[in-house]
């Protein structure tokens, strides 16, 4: 349905997107998941026609993005990350407004309209000023114009920022039912949101996929993996190259105060190895806790910087 290949955007010398590849099958619901200013948004854009790349391409339903921008925005609904709603209209004048702008056939307009009310659960606010809603119904108006269409494909660029906990809740539970029904990209820096909501994660981190695969599948790839935090009483210049030595060691960071974290495969034994690295290199041992390894460290560890996690080792 989607396909991205080779996507780059530059902005001066920064590479905000730096040849970007992935698909999207149709039907999935894909979380394009990353921290602020890695690119997510700078993608969305992209994809939708919004901005053009650098170099690239990115097609949609087989149509290319550029050399056939009419139809693949006849395909996509999409909701940036502040929905582009009009304050002083009613929401069911600006959703039939959206809908006679997006080329919707006069004949269907008022049930595609109905449609989209009915899905984003906006009946009881129909004829009410949009600038009066709460921000959690105005987000639901931004979600119904992505719908008004009935595209194939949904971009949501972080649906749910600035929202109280009921309403992400909603929002949520609102995607969740929209999925098989249409193809979706939901990008967003909120690990709980593809928890919650997506088949499949993209991982991206300074413009590039830092790793890509279903939620089963990273929790495998999570599994077997359990961290070490030591903390000893004087650092050795030594022991951070010895730990990093030890069979089934995956990452060491030394960090201020004594402390040293080691990222390991989980396998049996090492961890009464790593005490005997600290002990034999003489730098007073004083804890040694063993933790399983959560999604949100593996996000954490794929999204710092190559720059940060040298830094933190530096002895």
């Amino acid at each position: 349905m989607i396909e991205v290949r080779e996507l780059t955007k530059n902005y001066g010398p920064h590479k905000a997107v730096d040849r970007l590849s992935f698909s999207v099958k149709k039907g999935e619901v894909v979380g394009f998941l990353g921290p602020n200013g890695a690119g997510k948004t700078t993608t969305m854009k992209i994809i939708t026609g919004f901005m053009p790349p650098s170099a690239g391409s990115v097609t949609v339903a087989g149509f290319d993005v550029f050399e056939d921008p009419i139809e693949v925005k006849k395909r996509i609904g999409y909701l940036p990350e502040t929905p582009p709603v009009y304050g002083e209209m009613t929401v069911e004048s600006y959703l039939k407004f959206v809908a006679r702008l997006k080329g919707v056939e006069k004949s269907k307009l008022s049930a595609q309209v109905e449609r989209a009310i009915e899905k984003t659960d906006l009946g009881s606010v129909r004829k009410r000023m949009i600038q009066n809603l709460s921000k959690g119904y105005r987000q639901r108006v931004g979600i119904s114009q992505a719908l008004v269409s009935e595209p194939e494909v949904l971009i949501l660029d972080e649906p749910t920022v600035g929202l109280d906990p009921r309403q992400v809740a909603e929002v949520r539970k609102l995607i969740k039912d929209l999925a098989g029904h249409h193809t979706i990209i939901l990008s967003t820096h909120i690990l709980p949101e593809v928890q919650a909501t997506c088949e499949r994660i993209i991982i991206i981190n300074r413009g590039r996929i830092a790793a890509e695969d279903s939620l089963d599948g990273l929790s495998r790839r999570m599994s077997g993996s359990a961290r070490v935090h030591v903390r000893v009483v004087d650092m050795k210049d030594s022991v951070v190259g010895d730990l990093r030595s030890t069979p089934g060691v995956q990452g060491v960071v030394a960090r201020g105060g004594g402390v040293i974290e080691i990222d390991t495969d989980g396998s049996k034994g090492i961890t009464p190895k790593l005490a005997e690295r600290v002990v034999t290199a003489g730098c007073g041992l004083l804890e040694l806790r063993e933790e399983r390894i959560n999604l949100e460290d593996v996000f954490l560890k794929l999204t710092t910087s190559e720059e940060n996690q040298n830094k933190g080792a530096t002895l």
